[in-house]
């Protein structure tokens, strides 16, 4: 999972105030004012060609913006698209105009595509989709963007649903701007245990 957050755990419209205003969010384009060429950066690395995974919304939002856009993202008309939905069908135009793009309908679909020798499979934004992984033990990697604000209200990249898990970093990067870009593995159970003076 690739995600942008603030502090306070908020994923909602990180991109522009028209991207996500459900729930009356109003802060739709948090993130943009601590662009700069380090986050440029590690961006293009983080963009590197792999299958997608989208909720509906997402996948709405992607496919109406990178085909006129593809150039900025080498790669992205050619990885196969995947979006989680039961509403679309794979014949409706927003589908076939994204080339590759294909509809799966259950997590028994997801834990196929997860199970099968393809490309790595990459989540981008998606806050249902990623509180369904999350809560089925189906995220391998968390690929963190931080960013130094807290809004308060809007969708959560973690409720109350996901299951106990340990991660450890593998990765870190501090942009001038102060966004923290943290990559996370898998690391087995929750550990505890006290601490002593």
């Amino acid at each position: 999972m690739l995600e942008f957050i603030t502090l306070d755990g908020v994923m909602q419209a990180p991109g522009g105030p028209e991207e996500d205003t459900s729930g009356g969010f109003e802060f739709g384009g948090w993130s943009a004012p601590y662009a700069d060429e380090d986050s440029g950066k590690l961006m293009q690395k983080q963009m590197a060609a792999a299958d997608l995974l989208l909720g509906r919304k997402t996948f709405e939002i992607f496919s109406n913006y990178w085909p006129e856009h593809a150039d900025f993202w080498p790669g992205i008309m050619d990885v196969n698209k995947y979006v989680l939905s039961n509403a679309i069908k794979e014949t409706d135009p927003i589908v076939t105009r994204w080339k590759n793009s294909n509809v799966v309908h259950s997590l028994a679909d997801i834990q196929k595509l997860k199970n099968s020798n393809g490309s790595d499979i990459k989540v981008w934004g998606s806050s249902e989709l990623v509180q369904l992984l999350l809560k089925n033990d189906l995220v391998d990697e968390l690929k963190l963007k931080i960013y130094p604000l807290t809004l308060g209200k809007g969708k959560k990249i973690f409720t109350d649903g996901a299951i106990p898990a340990a991660f450890t970093l593998t990765e870190s990067a501090v942009t001038s701007t102060g966004v923290i870009f943290a990559d996370f593995k898998r690391a087995g159970e929750v550990k505890t245990g006290t601490m002593e003076v």
